[in-house]
């Protein structure tokens, strides 16, 4: 019976050594969402999806040979839907044990809106983050096309089914909706981030970057370190 036991404890623990997305520390879940972030379960031509990432952060709070996970973000932010649906799965995770972000590169916008879920966050001295705002960008050609004597005619079944079209201006009308939209997408953006994060609102609210240190200076970063120090931060965190 204890032979039984000892050869069950070192298979588990050869297997949690192996599995995807456990590194060498044992207990510790790593897991990476890099790219733009979108609604959707794709991964791949710069591109995450939520989904994607969701299932990965629950798999890893379900699973009881994990003790903490470590999220490692690279991305410059992507649709405020996106990283609301990843920030549900960052609650459901967190409600279970500690997870850490460690970001890299850049993690602004919405990425920066997931990060401020976790249980501490690590940045390198140089890592970009913030930009805590939203923005609708519109194109308009109807000057080219006037100057080339091309016309476009839209039949449509009300005044702004088109708004948005490349083909014409925004109307005085059409652009104060947008703004209204926009001003609304922004106030839940900062709202959830001060709920989460020990930070003064107007250091902030003009959707700035910031450098890692500086970040970690108004508290939207807990920790400077690297990926190394963002796992010993969870394994201490688990403890």
């Amino acid at each position: 019976f204890i032979l039984l036991i000892v050869g069950l404890a070192a298979a588990a623990g050869l297997l949690a050594f192996f599995l995807p997305g456990h590194t060498r520390d044992l207990g510790i879940s790593v897991i990476r969402m890099e790219g733009t972030i979108v609604t959707g379960d794709g991964i791949g031509d710069g591109y995450i999806g939520s989904e994607y990432v969701g299932r990965q952060l629950r798999n890893a709070a379900d699973d009881p040979m994990v003790d903490a996970i470590v999220l490692r973000v690279n991305s410059p932010g992507g649709t405020p839907a996106g990283a609301q649906e990843i920030a549900r799965d960052m609650r459901y995770a967190r409600d279970k044990k500690p997870i850490v972000v460690s970001m890299g590169d850049i993690a602004t916008s919405s990425a920066y809106y997931v990060s401020a879920y976790a249980s501490r966050i690590y940045a390198d001295p140089d890592t970009l983050t913030g930009g805590i705002g939203t923005s609708w960008t519109f194109l308009d050609i109807s000057g080219w096309m006037a100057a080339e004597n091309l016309s476009v005619e839209v039949v449509k079944s009300g005044s702004r089914k088109d708004m948005g079209s490349q083909f014409r201006a925004l109307t005085p009308e059409e652009r104060d909706y947008a703004q209204e939209i926009v001003n609304e997408s922004f106030e839940r953006f900062i709202t959830d981030v001060l709920a989460e994060r020990p930070v003064d609102r107007a250091a902030i609210e003009d959707a700035r970057v910031f450098r890692g240190e500086q970040a970690h200076e108004i508290g939207l970063v807990d920790e400077i370190g690297n990926l190394q120090d963002a796992i010993a931060g969870a394994k201490s965190l688990a403890k």
